[in-house]
């Protein structure tokens, strides 16, 4: 009987295109790496942890989306909110306001199959704890009071619009300051006196820290953030990408630059980052020579170097290969109730013959069990040199003897 969630990993294997759910089963490879991600995530649980972040580097197709998708399922399996996006020309990291509409979109938390987390202040009133919680944490801690006045304002309007509006502000279709101060006295009958004006392109930082501290009221024991494809920040132009290695050292180094609360945040890079574009673009002179204040500087340069000594995922060992093939072997089995018994050290040397990195050597991997499968044959493997296989019918000879 053919195991439908092993068929749903074979097809993500198959694709090429890693997937939360191969994460989840494929995830003992690399164990000194996931020991070292699963200490943090232990280590920033709960409302007293100190939130971290950490640069992955790796060559394409080594497993460095495969590895944010374990973490996922580990952090996951801790309780923990975990938001996934990759970037791309809709989502620059020079600009954090695309960045968090983007992450709103691609939230989880833990038990949900499906993501989004907002629905759940719907029904929240004014004298809910987590109410009294929020307005008490957006009043004083962060750098602007915008959300205080927008979190107060959506608590006690009444206007459906209103409300749709307000919430729609807290996905990352921002109210404009002008339209929330004039709902604001519509509600309170006084004026929104900001303590700073607040501009998206320059306190998304609050957005941030604000659902780092919401998380932790809903009762999750903290925040993963992962960022894939972050190598695409070095198709923008000289400033924005100095911008956008600003913008990582809040999710880096956040005791330093940022207010978040109990989040961890990986960012995964192709290994040649540093040499095709830090060394080639001059990245440590461009920040001599831009227009950014000492701080922001400051916070640049720290980010160029956590890209240059970031830990680079190494090829997996032949032993650790075995151990993927044989797992492989054990939900190709399971996925297509076909009982077969083949040594996977001669799958392994087909996939040798393939290519070195992880992704193709998968790949070969199953499409020579598709076709021992569906042929018998694949290579220089037969299924019958496994077994004496006959074709003939098990049928008594009808013919008349003479």
């Amino acid at each position: 009987m053919m195991d439908f969630e092993a068929r749903k990993v074979i097809e993500a294997l198959r694709s090429g295109v890693s997937s939360r759910t191969a994460g989840q089963y494929f995830s003992s490879a690399r164990p000194e790496i996931t020991k070292r991600i699963s200490d943090r995530l232990s280590d920033i649980r709960g409302a007293g942890g100190r939130s971290d972040g950490m640069v992955i580097s790796g060559k394409y197709g080594e497993g460095k989306t495969h590895l944010l998708n374990t973490v996922f399922n580990m952090a996951q399996s801790e309780n923990m909110a975990v938001s996934f996006i990759s970037l791309s020309k809709e989502t620059p990291f020079d600009k954090l306001h695309l960045v968090y509409k983007k992450l709103l979109n691609n939230t989880y938390l833990p038990r949900r199959l499906q993501p989004g987390f907002l629905d759940e202040l719907s029904d929240i009133t004014p004298n809910h704890p987590l109410a009294s919680e929020m307005l008490a944490y957006t009043a004083k801690h962060l750098e602007t009071d915008k959300l205080f006045f927008l979190f107060r304002s959506y608590l006690h309007t009444e206007d459906p619009d209103e409300k749709y509006l307000l919430l729609a502000d807290l996905e990352g279709d921002f109210v404009g300051n002008a339209d929330l101060k004039k709902i604001y006295r519509r509600i309170f009958g006084e004026k929104a006196a900001y303590n700073v004006n607040f501009t998206k392109t320059r306190h998304m930082n609050d957005y941030f820290a604000m659902l780092s501290h919401l998380f932790l009221q809903m009762g999750y024991n903290g925040w993963v953030i992962l960022f894939d494809e972050t190598e695409l920040i070095g198709r923008l132009s000289r400033t924005a990408r100095l911008k956008a290695y600003k913008n990582m050292a809040s999710f880096l180094f956040p005791s330093e630059y940022s207010r978040l609360r109990a989040t961890y945040s990986i960012f995964a890079i192709t290994a040649s980052y540093a040499e095709d574009v830090i060394d080639a673009k001059h990245e440590f002179e461009n920040l001599k020579e831009s227009a950014l204040d000492e701080k922001d500087c400051e916070a640049a340069e720290k980010t160029l170097q956590a890209i240059c000594q970031a830990k680079q995922l190494q090829p997996l060992t032949k032993e650790e290969i075995a151990g993927v093939l044989e797992k492989l072997k054990d939900f190709y089995r399971r996925a297509y109730g076909w009982d077969f018994d083949i040594d996977m050290a001669q799958v392994a040397k087909i996939t040798d013959e393939r290519g070195y990195l992880l992704r193709t050597k998968i790949r070969s991997a199953v499409e020579c069990l598709d076709q021992l499968y569906q042929y018998n044959q694949s290579g220089d493997i037969r299924i019958g040199e496994l077994g004496d296989v006959s074709y003939e019918e098990d049928a008594p000879d009808l013919r008349f003897e003479e």
